[in-house]
């Protein structure tokens, strides 16, 4: 009979193998894997010793959070690496580096019986860092017991951490940013994983504990909407400002990444100590935000300020046509939502549920 130590065996030999699948997608470049045993416990790191003077190493670090009882709800695990990558990596490029490796943890309740979940799970995992164009560098798995619990019986949580590589002159920090830069923003067609507590909260209040099993207007069952996987903008942003070592594609002055608190937070951010403000004409939102709006009185003023919106991304720049070039060339709907205006404050014309077409102020 196989022992809790025995499923833990087996949970790190597959997350090793998982991330050797990775090792490819920057082989012979900034950020190649050097491993010196075959053991998952083994010692594995990056090269940098050819990095110039002048070279920028920055981490972060993030989670799936709450979208993570989704999953457990609808028993699909498979989208949960493209919110985790996504935030993590989109941390990076937004500050104008270059993510080359990720790192994370699983803590889970228990393996017993679950080892064909972990599979499910570092699949996903294999193919959303092929998309974002990094290595997963190695990844820890624990039993907590009760600890870690959730929906149903087996219940996990998820936090990574991103490492990127950029040059000093190529930081985003808002001295780029001009008035009248414009806003192009790269649309996001589902929650990501952000506001998901919300939407737990919403449905559980108006349909009770199984809301996940009941269709959105006689298509799509409410809970696989929230799995929508995240877009994975990275290897197309990074493309845009170039990297560490390419040539750019377009004149990038700065980065909003729209994860919590929205685009009034994460632009505010954006243009921090510039003195400026923004007026943006988002993409509309998803229907099922619009719903969760309807049913839960959420006026667009908190959605904007909880949800994405329609936008997972928005670039600030000179140069919009060849951002959206760029975006398009790797299947990224985009398009110019607003510009960088003198007056400093955020103004959002809502696509909202209850004040579409008004304009809120921030």
């Amino acid at each position: 009979m196989e022992s809790s130590a025995d499923f833990k065996k087996q949970a790190s030999q597959i997350l090793y193998e998982a991330s050797k699948r990775t090792w490819e997608n920057r082989k012979g470049r900034i950020g190649e894997v050097i491993s010196s045993s075959e053991d998952f416990r083994g010692p594995r790191g990056i090269d940098i010793s050819e990095l110039p003077k002048g070279t920028r190493l920055y981490g972060g670090m993030d989670g799936v959070g709450n979208k993570i009882e989704i999953a457990e709800r609808m028993k699909n695990h498979r989208t949960m690496a493209s919110g985790l990558v996504e935030m993590v990596c989109g941390d990076k490029v937004r500050e104008g580096m270059e993510p080359i490796f990720i790192m994370s943890n699983i803590d889970v309740n228990s393996l017993n019986g679950n080892i064909g979940i972990v599979k499910e799970i570092v699949e996903g995992y294999v193919e959303a860092a092929k998309e974002a164009d990094v290595v997963i560098l190695n990844g820890e798995i624990a039993e907590l017991g009760k600890r870690i619990s959730g929906y149903g019986n087996f219940n996990y949580t998820w936090c990574a951490s991103a490492i990127g590589i950029g040059r000093a002159e190529r930081i985003l920090d808002g001295r780029k940013i001009k008035i009248g830069d414009a806003l192009v923003g790269l649309e996001e067609p589902g929650f990501r994983s952000n506001g998901l507590s919300k939407l737990l909260e919403i449905m559980e209040k108006n349909f009770g504990e199984h809301w996940h099993e009941l269709s959105f207007e006689g298509k799509k069952k409410f809970g696989e909407y929230g799995l929508v996987p995240a877009k994975i903008y990275t290897r197309a942003v990074v493309e845009m400002f170039g990297g560490y070592d390419r040539e750019p594609k377009a004149e990038i002055h700065g980065i909003a990444h729209i994860t919590g608190d929205g685009i009034p937070e994460k632009l505010s951010s954006a243009l921090n100590g510039t003195g400026l403000g923004a007026h943006v004409e988002p993409f509309e939102p998803n229907d099922f935000i619009k719903y969760l709006q309807y049913i839960g009185k959420i006026d667009d003023a908190l959605a904007y300020r909880t949800w994405n919106m329609g936008q997972g991304m928005i670039i600030i720049t000179s140069e919009p046509e060849k951002v959206m070039n760029v975006a398009s060339f790797h299947n990224i709907e985009s398009k110019i939502i607003g510009e960088i205006t003198k007056n400093p404050g955020i103004t959002i014309k809502s696509k909202g549920y209850y004040s579409e077409e008004e304009e809120l102020r921030f």
